[in-house]
């Protein structure tokens, strides 16, 4: 999943609050949308249920393939070299 994590919003507004299941248990959240397009860009962690999950209430996950950079591009994450794999020639 390529996502950020991000403490500062700007330019987004939030949906409406709702119970979803996450990869790390329940949690309380809102889906956030541009100001300027109304596009879903990602969500923002309003509560979680369980106590090791608390560090994120407050902050949000942007969709990195949904949020365009300062010059108009989409940011793109570099694919990773998987584990065993390698660069060069054998």
């Amino acid at each position: 999943m390529n996502v950020n994590l991000c403490v500062d919003r700007a330019n987004v507004y939030a949906g409406k609050k709702e119970d979803r299941m996450m990869m790390t248990g329940m949690h309380t959240v809102v889906d956030i949308y541009c100001v300027k397009c109304g596009s879903y860009v990602g969500w923002r962690y309003e509560f979680a249920f369980e106590k090791s999950q608390k560090y994120k209430e407050g902050k949000s996950v942007l969709e990195r393939y949904k949020v365009w950079g300062p010059d108009g591009n989409n940011y793109w994450v570099a694919q990773e070299v998987e584990a065993g794999d390698s660069d060069t020639d054998d």
